[in-house]
């Protein structure tokens, strides 16, 4: 089944021989202009801010990036899209997707709402591929009219670090294909291609079931909706549904568990003699101080300021500085720089 192509170097508008800085200036960039909070636009917005956090998914990823070039340069987006072959084989991927409950049915998962395209589940998401499958009931295992239950489906969902905090509750739907009732799975009507199901033999179901997000929740853990997986061989009872949480990216924070890192840049000025500065925390900015003789790499904790965790707790907010040196100077300043060399007693190599 073709899938809609995503250039990910146009949607962060970055040339493919982009360096890993460059692609993380580029999402930063986008990812602050299209942050939901922040927008005018808060649809449009959240579209285009889980667009930009995909395509850093990828290409922020060296793994991912390398797997993704493979496919070659000569795709636009929105086009019609199957894999080389070998293709999955070699990126990691089920090799296919779908799977079998017994002769003449399939069950091809889709999601919807889940934050990622098409494109990115079925080649980047689940376990190497979308719509990973686990449970009991063996995928080619010949039923007698034995009820057995379905297996459990796994999908991806993109969480962004304000719905850990808040939690939240997302529609998200899955389309899955059924046996057609007009052929009974054949694809064949009167020695034709079945009109109803176009030969396939399957037609398909769409269902949206509401999704909570609880506060605290952690990445890569993963949200369970009973009864929403594989149906059952033999009419048993359907698996469950699981969807694993991924933090969307955040152009401030890097994730350390529960805590947050953020980087602040400082002035020369400011790390030798101390300043005031504003830092953005997920409730709002505040004041802190940062102390004179800050060294570049030097950590500053607020407590209870990252994310939260599920015992009621939270992590904190750790404060990197990072000293930031003028690129170009005038006339004036170079004097005055030149003044402090002369009249500092400062040795950093001593």
């Amino acid at each position: 089944m073709p899938v809609k192509y995503k250039d990910y170097y146009e949607i962060l508008g970055v040339p493919r021989s982009a360096s890993e800085a460059e692609i993380k200036r580029a999402f930063r960039k986008l990812a602050r202009e299209y942050h939901p909070d922040v927008a005018k636009n808060k649809k449009h917005a959240e579209e285009r801010f889980k667009e930009i956090n995909e395509a850093y998914e990828v290409l922020g990823d060296p793994a991912r990036r390398r797997k993704y070039d493979e496919l070659g340069p000569g795709w636009s987006s929105g086009a019609d899209f199957r894999p080389p072959p070998g293709w999955h084989s070699a990126s990691g991927g089920r090799g296919g997707d779908r799977t079998r409950g017994r002769p003449g049915e399939e069950f091809d998962f889709q999601f919807g709402g889940t934050g990622f395209s098409d494109f990115f589940e079925q080649f980047f998401g689940g376990l190497g591929g979308r719509g990973a499958r686990f449970g009991t009931s063996s995928p080619f295992e010949e039923t007698t009219g034995t009820k057995e239950r379905g297996r459990d489906v796994q999908g991806d969902i993109m969480v962004t670090l304000e719905e850990a905090m808040r939690g939240s509750v997302r529609s998200v739907s899955v389309r899955y294909g059924v046996p057609c009732d007009a052929c009974r799975g054949s694809g064949v009507r009167g020695r034709k291609a079945c009109p109803d199901c176009s030969g396939t033999g399957q037609t398909a179901r769409t269902e949206t079931y509401q999704v909570k997000i609880p506060a605290g929740i952690g990445d890569g853990q993963r949200l369970r909706v009973p009864g929403r997986g594989e149906p059952g061989p033999g009419g048993g009872n359907a698996g469950d549904l699981f969807l694993r949480v991924r933090f969307a990216k955040h152009p401030d924070y890097e994730v350390e568990g529960h805590h947050l890192l953020y980087e602040a840049r400082l002035a020369p000025w400011e790390a030798v003699l101390g300043a005031e500065i504003q830092v953005p925390t997920l409730t709002g900015p505040v004041s802190i101080r940062i102390p004179a003789g800050t060294q570049s790499g030097q950590k500053l904790r607020l407590r209870k300021r990252g994310l939260p965790n599920r015992e009621g707790g939270a992590g904190d907010l750790i404060v990197l500085a990072q000293i930031e040196v003028p690129g170009q100077v005038s006339e004036a300043e170079r004097q005055l720089w030149e003044q402090l060399a002369r009249e500092s007693r400062f040795q950093p190599r001593q």
